[in-house]
């Protein structure tokens, strides 16, 4: 079954286009080095991706499945973790009043005060090398990470936001509609449309989105997999 739009299977449609870079597959199935992100694509999910998946995806990792439409995943699998995201598009940015933080371009020597602040917010994988998606900002104040957004998947044609959080004691000072009107016209400007994905449960979340143009695009289904080892091998 073909998907009827690079949006609907934006992990695979990156790791063969815009981040193929990062592609450590053969190169199917396609995914990213542990310390980068856990994604794992498939063309299709059909039953020749996922014997292939089964056979050469490794055992010692866990990996997240991100996909328009639920996948049935070979027995050999446990899932560790699922809940239903939406995906966001933005195709007429409205930015709407800054909070005035001077915007900080983030790098290397960042990823500590990084790591502490996603470990803390929990708004999706952000590991050691994470960053090296590129383009992340963030707002500092007395030498304190109180928040910051970036880019993840890189399509043709789109750019996912991710990694958007605010330190809990900072909430409601309008840092986050800050970074990603920053980050989204930075996205636009390069001729790319800005989306997301986010838990559908996460309504704060998802009405700041629709006040910055964000519209729900489709229901998306997201997982967190490991293969079970096979005993005497």
């Amino acid at each position: 079954m073909h998907t009827q739009h690079i949006l609907d299977n934006p992990v695979w449609e990156a790791l063969t286009t815009e981040d193929k870079r990062f592609n450590i597959g053969k190169p199917s199935p396609a995914y990213f080095p542990e310390d980068v992100s856990p994604f794992v694509g498939m063309e299709h999910w059909h039953e020749e991706d996922l014997i292939r998946m089964e056979n050469m995806l490794p055992a010692e990792r866990s990996f997240s499945v991100m996909i328009a439409r639920e996948v049935s995943l070979p027995s050999t699998f446990d899932i560790l973790f699922t809940t239903p995201l939406y995906q966001m598009i933005c195709t007429h940015l409205q930015p709407i009043a800054q909070a005035g933080s001077t915007i900080e371009h983030l790098g290397e020597a960042d990823v500590p005060a990084m790591l502490a602040l996603t470990a803390l917010t929990k708004p999706g994988p952000f590991l050691q090398r994470t960053i090296e998606f590129g383009n992340y900002v963030g707002i500092y104040e007395h030498g304190e990470l109180l928040a910051m957004a970036g880019e993840r998947l890189h399509l043709r044609g789109y750019t996912e936001l991710s990694a958007v959080c605010t330190h809990p004691d900072h909430l409601g000072k309008g840092y986050a509609a800050q970074l990603m009107t920053y980050a989204c016209e930075r996205i636009i400007k390069k001729g790319n449309i800005p989306f997301l994905h986010v838990k559908t449960d996460n309504l704060r979340a998802i009405r700041k989105y629709e006040q910055l143009g964000f519209t729900k695009r489709a229901g998306f289904y997201f997982a967190v997999i490991r293969k079970r080892a096979i005993s005497g091998s």
